[in-house]
């Protein structure tokens, strides 16, 4: 076996299936695997037979292996098959700070939390005189949950040839990634990992803040220290791990628990307009994980609810509800001059008496004539047609777009391991169709391989919503897919498992364009469009979908 004859479906060392290229590095190449032992998705790096990074491999692996902290990837597994050199990793589902830099920098309390959880995953590293040597945006993912995992211990580096590294290095590579996080800017020389060098002004890195609008204060200072040769204002430079952390657990406190989902809070306040107006590190804003990412607001928690841009002063105080003004200077209205000064008198009495007699007469005839109209209901109308009583039908069909809120890619188990892309799921109701969700890769068959029944997205309308359609904009054909409701209409969260739904309306052999109605509107919160048969790409099989509208 060589590293050019593992491929999708190849199975090595009796256990690991490969599944997808994930990435090559100087021809070694990385794969998603399967490990089918333990049923769990892994990651395999594969050397080629002879390949002189062999003994670098095996040494790292070693050393990984013995770092005991969860934010690390742990080493599974390292040997030779049929003369090739694998190393198997634990999988990470999430998104690297790369792709999330893609589209703009962080917040000020984001970026400060995100480098705090590797300043102390590396100063336990560290403390056993080990190093990573490639902290890089590739290789810190931020999962789906929020949590941080650090990818490729010492491995990263052997696979790019490069030595074990030192912690003085790893701590200047978190600086980079802090710098990087705080202003979408590269801060060494040349385009690096997606991003534009940051500017230069007389041979000296600008700091965060010169670069970009809003960095808290406390993080420039930091960033600073990191990498300014020297740093300004006499400062202290900060060369290990711990001191990273300790600068940082100031600045963002010591909680574990993530600020915010990191990619939707980063999208809601870029979309708001509030990632270049922070002017200091503000406490997070809590996101329900099952809704669309809308933030909220709450006394005390640091933020004020945002005011339209047009509203002045005057419009945005609260409207005292105003007293009718005193005429008399006592808070009591006078009585108009010409009201009757004797309420007791006779001639009063004797008009509110005929007004009494009046009400009865009105309330009498409608009694009349209410009667009589049921009666017509009961015995027929005047052409002796009987009454036909109303009742409520299923709610119209409005044709409009029903809003999406939330999202989530749908591989249940025990033949699916959730990992089929979950960072792209709301680029199928963008509004774009040239951004994509794609499923894995599958072997051989169009059914996902045989190795499931299919794979979906479920979409959260946020309410009990009639969908009399939904249409999916594909890639590829042909498409075997189905529409799905959760089996019970009332459910307020989505199915896990595929029991949970049923088919309302499929169709097989889809172009780009496919079209599912039910036969009758479905009263549902929530809709799963389902995969079934893939379309081929290349030697495998795979499915793309570009959009996805919900019609009332």
């Amino acid at each position: 076996m060589s590293n050019q004859t593992v491929s999708p479906g190849a199975l090595i060392a009796g256990r690991y299936r490969i599944a997808e290229l994930l990435a090559e590095i100087d021809g070694a190449r990385v794969w998603r695997a399967v490990d089918e032992i333990l049923s769990r998705p892994v990651v395999v790096d594969v050397l080629p037979v002879g390949d002189p990074r062999t003994d670098l491999l095996f040494d790292a692996a070693r050393r990984a292996a013995a770092a005991a902290d969860p934010r690390f990837l742990r080493v599974l597994d390292c040997d030779m098959h049929e003369g090739v050199t694998y190393c198997v990793r634990e999988w990470a589902g999430g998104r690297p700070l790369e792709r999330m830099l893609s589209t703009g920098p962080l917040t000020g309390q984001q970026a400060g939390w995100l480098a705090r959880e590797v300043s102390e995953a590396l100063e336990n590293l560290h403390r056993t005189g080990h190093s990573h040597g490639s902290i890089s945006p590739s290789t810190v993912v931020v999962t789906d949950a929020g949590a941080i995992k650090v990818v490729g211990l010492a491995t990263e580096a052997a696979l790019r040839s490069a030595g074990p590294g030192t912690p003085e290095e790893d701590v200047r590579a978190l600086g980079e990634l802090l710098y990087a996080s705080l202003t979408g800017r590269w801060p060494s020389s040349g385009p690096a990992w997606g991003l534009q060098p940051a500017p230069v002004e007389h041979g000296r890195l600008l700091s965060p803040r010169q670069v970009r609008a809003g960095v808290p204060r406390s993080l420039d200072d930091i960033a600073d220290r990191l990498l300014g040769d020297p740093p300004r204002h006499h400062s202290a430079a900060i060369t290990s791990a711990a001191g990273l952390s300790a600068a940082l657990s100031g600045v963002v406190g010591s909680s574990h628990e993530p600020p915010s989902q990191m990619d939707e809070t980063v999208a809601v306040a870029r979309q708001n307009g509030s990632v270049d107006d922070a002017t200091q590190v503000a406490p997070p804003v809590q996101v329900p994980p099952a809704l669309d990412p809308t933030p909220t607001y709450q006394n005390g928690n640091g933020q004020a609810a945002p005011q339209p841009s047009y509203a002045t002063a005057a419009e945005t105080r609260p409207v005292r509800r105003q007293q009718p003004p005193s005429q008399n200077g006592h808070g009591r209205r006078k009585p108009p001059n010409d009201e009757p000064k004797q309420r007791g008198s006779w001639g009063g009495r004797i008009l509110i008496l005929l007004a009494i007699l009046a009400l009865l007469s009105v309330i009498g005839i409608a009694q009349f004539l209410v009667k009589g109209a049921i009666n017509n209901d009961q015995t027929g109308n005047d052409n002796g047609d009987k009454g036909t009583p109303t009742t409520s039908g299923p709610p119209p069909v409005t044709n409009a777009k029903a809003t999406i809120v939330a999202a989530k890619d749908f591989d249940p188990p025990p033949d699916g391991n959730g990992a089929e892309h979950s960072e792209d799921v709301k680029k199928t109701y963008d509004g774009k169709t040239d951004t994509t969700w794609t499923t894995q890769s599958y072997f051989k068959r169009p059914d996902l391989g045989g190795q499931k029944k299919g794979v979906g997205i479920w979409y959260d309308l946020g309410q009990a919503t009639n969908v009399s359609q939904v249409t999916v904009t594909l890639v590829g054909d042909p498409t075997n897919l189905e529409l799905m409701v959760p089996t019970d209409p009332g459910a307020t969260s989505a199915p896990t498992t595929v029991k949970g739904w049923k088919s309302v309306a499929s169709l097989e052999d889809a172009g780009e364009s496919a079209v599912l109605k039910p036969s009758t509107p479905a009263q549902t919160r929530f809709v799963l469009v389902w995969l079934t048969s893939l379309p081929k790409v290349g030697s495998d099989y795979q499915g793309e979908i570009a959009e996805v509208a919900v019609q009332k």
